[in-house]
């Protein structure tokens, strides 16, 4: 068990990108490629200074989140998908989740972003100010349980009348660039 206090957050930097693949394989299995959000991601870059790691005391890789610029339907508004958050699987419940998911809120509500979506455990994102309730005119490509997919406005409004499937937005990836 981690000790409380025992984790700092940090910028994601490139060289973490192999710590980080290797926890979430280890944290979310073999599966974790398939899922429909992770096509609004495959082959973009996280936001703009909205991808973090959790660091251990002795500077590992404990935790992970990322933000993801997406549209509200095919011409809607800017918003985020949070995902992948992961933790290392012997620290769950040490906190770790929940900073990354409070620490990565303030800095989108900080950088001007407007809302903030997600699949996810209601039961878990429910503190944080995620719901249902401003989805249910919203989709996502390929299959997932819509009592699943949440929503968080960080400005008054934000989601008011927002309607059609997400769209993905963000920078494509190197890779991805030079393939188009």
């Amino acid at each position: 068990m981690l000790a409380p206090g025992a984790f700092s957050i940090a910028l994601e930097t490139p060289e973490d990108i192999p710590a980080r693949e290797a926890l979430l394989d280890r944290a979310m299995g073999p599966g974790r490629k398939r899922k429909s959000s992770e096509m609004l991601r495959r082959g973009r870059e996280p936001s703009d200074g909205l991808a973090f790691v959790a660091r251990g005391a002795d500077g590992a890789v404990v935790g992970t989140v990322r933000l993801w610029d997406i549209r509200l339907g095919p011409e809607g508004r800017a918003a985020l998908l949070l995902g992948p958050l992961a933790v290392e699987p012997t620290l769950k419940g040490a906190g770790i989740g929940a900073s990354l998911v409070r620490h990565a809120v303030a800095d989108a509500r900080r950088l001007g972003h407007r809302a903030i979506l997600l699949v996810g455990d209601p039961g878990y994102y429910a503190r944080f100010g995620f719901s249902a309730r401003k989805t249910c005119t919203l989709s996502m490509p390929g299959p997932y349980a819509p009592e699943r997919f949440l929503a968080l406005g960080l400005r008054e409004g934000a989601l008011d009348g927002a309607c059609g499937v997400l769209q993905p937005v963000g920078k494509r990836t190197y890779a991805a660039a030079r393939a188009a």
